[in-house]
């Protein structure tokens, strides 16, 4: 038995066919998405048929399932047909469309239902942003879809009439936990549609995907040229950090740190939570249980600008680095050079403090930028440890986690072990392992490799002046 994992990001379309018993990969496919933060879906139809003909096709596997971005906007009129590009999560035009939701709901009370206090990546903002700036296309809204559920509904042979067999049943879109937690119209806690907040965002009323269990499956019957028709078995999908949490086969305990362009800290817990300061998101994971997220704009590329600075590669700057003493010897980094979303600092700049004639060398100035990025991440691992999330692991994923002068360090700023998994594509193999799931019936224990594993090296200092050079800013 074969299974397809489809990631569909903000850059590209990536798809894994493994082995659904033991997890073996068998083939990939990629294909790029245009850039933007607004996006015709037609593009992702298009790399996901790309990218899936370089695995065989659907029917290649015997189940798939959708990872993607979360929180893009897809509006759908009653014929099945898109009314508009896409918003996507950073597009941030509705901003003033979260201050008017939060002033006429309030922060307490939109956390309370929804567990997220709204910002401009959450789908209800963008809707809202539609019923004010585009009345008419909002008014033709008949469904609401994100773009995981919008691929899979296509995937099945849904959609225009014109363009797909079985014709614009919008009553077929489907979704799980994890991406319906990111729109805030939907409870964590009571895993229903909060229906007065989408209208108090949409306007109207409109259908909304159907939210599957983490094991609940629906079919596809995919006819292939000089094919018999096949039946497969379709996941509910997931959201991106989601999927990418299960692809690691994250559980309890464990506190994901991945280092892209931005930064997300998020956890796997038994239970939801509620921040009324918005620093925390209160999302659902795809697995049944929880999964508390923080995002900060400032991550990898810290220290892309360092390499620029000192005029070596990544490598270089690591080495340096590691030559410097934990606290790089009192110079301080705060990261924020295009402002900061957590905390929410959208004006804020980067600084480099702390300096004297004897610290001011190349070797610090390459530890105090990774010691910043990190201590960034670390502040909103404590915001959620205060609300009561256990960590007892860092998983530390991404591009710049392959550096062991990251890695180093990140045993020095977390004070917990670090593992640091082999670099993959987990947002697709967490959509793979959730098709295997209800391919066969019980949740993959398929093993997940390690790059390096680091025992706690706490070095108070670091945090410590981080914290009193980040009050600056406060």
């Amino acid at each position: 038995m074969k299974v397809i994992g489809i990631d569909s990001s903000t850059q590209s379309c990536k798809v894994v066919l493994r082995d659904a018993e033991t997890g073996e990969l068998l083939a990939s496919g990629r294909a790029k998405h245009p850039d933007g933060t607004e996006v015709d879906p037609k593009y992702w139809w298009a790399a996901v048929e790309d990218a899936l003909l370089q695995v065989g096709g659907l029917t290649a596997a015997d189940a798939f399932a959708v990872g993607g971005q979360q929180h893009g906007m897809v509006v759908l009129d009653a014929e099945g047909r898109v009314i508009r590009p896409a918003l996507l999560w950073n597009d941030t035009r509705s901003a003033q469309a979260a201050l008017d939701l939060i002033e006429e709901v309030g922060a307490d009370e939109y956390a309370r239902r929804t567990g997220l206090v709204p910002v401009a990546s959450f789908t209800a903002t963008k809707l809202r942003w539609l019923r004010d700036n585009e009345p008419e296309n909002a008014a033709r809204v008949a469904a609401v879809a994100l773009p995981h559920d919008w691929l899979t509904w296509r995937l099945r042979g849904f959609g225009p009439a014109d363009e797909s067999p079985y014709g614009p049943v919008l009553e077929e879109l489907i979704t799980d936990r994890s991406d319906a937690s990111g729109t805030a119209y939907w409870s964590p806690a009571s895993g229903d549609y909060d229906r007065e907040l989408f209208v108090r965002a949409l306007g109207h009323d409109a259908i909304l995907p159907r939210v599957l269990g983490p094991d609940e499956f629906v079919e596809a019957k995919i006819v292939a040229p000089d094919c018999e028709p096949k039946i497969l078995r379709v996941g509910p999908g997931a959201g991106d950090n989601a999927a990418s949490a299960f692809g690691l086969d994250a559980r309890e305990g464990d506190v994901v740190v991945s280092l892209g362009t931005s930064g997300t800290v998020f956890a796997v817990t038994p239970n939801p939570t509620v921040d009324a300061s918005g620093t925390v998101a209160g999302f659902a994971d795809c697995s049944g249980a929880f999964l508390p997220l923080v995002c900060t704009l400032n991550a990898a590329r810290v220290l892309d600008a360092f390499t620029r600075v000192l005029r070596v590669d990544h490598d270089e700057l690591g080495l340096l680095a590691l030559r410097a003493q934990p606290g790089a010897g009192g110079a301080v980094l705060v990261p924020y050079f295009e402002g900061e979303r957590t905390p929410n600092l959208p004006d804020a700049t980067a600084s480099l403090t702390g300096l004297t004639l004897a610290n001011t060398t190349e070797e610090n100035f390459a530890r105090a930028a990774i010691e910043g990025m990190l201590c960034g991440l670390a502040d909103g691992l404590e915001a959620m440890t205060s609300l009561g999330v256990e960590a007892k692991r860092v998983l530390l994923t991404g591009g710049a986690a392959v550096n062991p002068a990251v890695q180093q360090i990140a045993a020095t700023v977390f004070g917990v072990q670090v593992d640091v998994p082999t670099p993959g594509e987990y947002v697709a193999d967490g959509a793979a392992r959730q098709a295997a799931w209800v391919l066969t019936g019980k949740r993959p224990t398929w093993e997940v490799g390690l790059l390096a594993s680091l025992p706690p090296a706490l070095e108070p200092v670091v945090r410590e002046q981080y914290r009193v050079a980040a009050g600056l800013y406060k």
